[in-house]
């Protein structure tokens, strides 16, 4: 049986169309065991993204972004997010938009890309899915000095770290930013060996 067969749409209603999209939705849901239960919940539809963690082989070092984020700071967070960088597709291929979000907010134009998986961030409230991508750079593929948008709000600041100390920084709670944890667990186990 497919999740189809075991869901009944009832009633959407939009709560909020401000930035991106909040709808509440009720709807019955067929158990395991056969019976029908009604439930509530509340989507947040923000657009699927790309993400995207640009690597030196050689140097053994990547190319993080560090900037603020307002949700996380009202959830107690006192401190600027160190993030691999990223973007909302935006009507673009998860490739097209990561080439252009990486030049940017880290300033290099990246020569191949490798896609290595997709991924739902917060399933139980938010529709997003994120399409990861790892690159290499070299120096000489730095065309711009990075930073984002300032008309979007961006105020980003680019930084080259060693493999070894952005994964020491996930230890200590520097880097908590989950796409950020999981584009290095990824290089940590299968470009950095």
């Amino acid at each position: 049986m497919s999740v189809a067969d075991r869901i009944r749409v009832k009633n959407v209603r939009l709560l909020s169309d401000n930035h991106y999209i909040l709808k509440t939705t009720t709807f019955d849901w067929r158990r395991a065991n056969g019976e029908w239960q009604t439930q509530h919940r509340e989507s947040y539809d923000r657009g699927n993204g790309a993400t995207l963690l640009p690597y030196n082989l050689a140097q053994r070092t990547v190319v993080l972004v560090r900037q603020f984020r307002y949700p996380a700071y009202v959830n107690g967070y006192d401190g600027l997010l160190i993030e691999a960088a990223a973007g909302l597709l935006d009507n673009a291929s998860p490739e097209q938009r990561i080439r252009a979000e990486a030049e940017e907010e880290t300033g290099y134009r990246l020569g191949e890309i490798k896609k290595i998986f997709e991924a739902f961030m917060s399933p139980g409230s938010v529709t997003e899915k994120l399409h990861f991508f790892v690159g290499e750079y070299e120096p000489k593929m730095r065309i711009g000095s990075g930073g984002g948008i300032a008309s979007e709000g961006e105020d980003i600041e680019v930084l080259e770290l060693a493999i070894d100390q952005a994964l020491a920084m996930i230890g200590d709670g520097r880097i908590v930013d989950a796409k950020t944890i999981m584009l290095l667990q990824y290089a940590a186990l299968n470009i950095f060996r």
